[in-house]
């Protein structure tokens, strides 16, 4: 856990420095290790909504790869950030879900052992939730 929370500290870091392309490619590995941890078992690992528990929802986890196509061709981030951060829409319900409910909560992210008393909580639940939109980005349907 803190190797993926310096990663994502570092990603960041390259973003605000200008990125390089070394920056971009651990923005790769860190974007797609998020959504295979704290997406894939109801998105699937492809994002097309065919992960192992999502036969067990009420309503059937959307395909994450036409998010755009869907949209005019506009992936809509701030409705993502929003849906992952439990500020705007409620569809992943309570935000005490255990699949990945309290990851992206700065209340929660204040507790990590990786940041107490070492990183800015919101700035790396923030960190954690961009590379996540990143790479959804990356996933879209042409």
């Amino acid at each position: 856990m803190k190797l993926r929370v310096t990663r994502t500290l570092m990603f960041a870091t390259g973003l605000a420095i200008g990125g390089t392309a070394a920056f971009a490619q651990q923005a790769n590995d860190i974007g797609k290790m998020e959504f295979i941890e704290n997406c894939a078992s109801c998105h699937g690992v492809d994002g097309k909504g065919n992960g192992p528990l999502g036969n067990l929802l009420q309503k059937s986890p959307p395909d994450m790869t036409l998010l755009a196509k869907n949209n005019k061709g506009v992936l809509p981030i701030n409705r993502l950030y929003e849906v992952i951060d439990g500020s705007g829409v409620p569809s992943h319900g309570s935000r005490d879900m255990p699949v990945w409910g309290m990851e992206y909560r700065v209340e929660e992210g204040k507790a990590l052992r990786e940041a107490r008393g070492h990183y800015d909580a919101p700035a790396v639940v923030r960190a954690r939730i961009l590379t996540l939109l990143e790479y959804i980005s990356r996933i879209q349907a042409k």
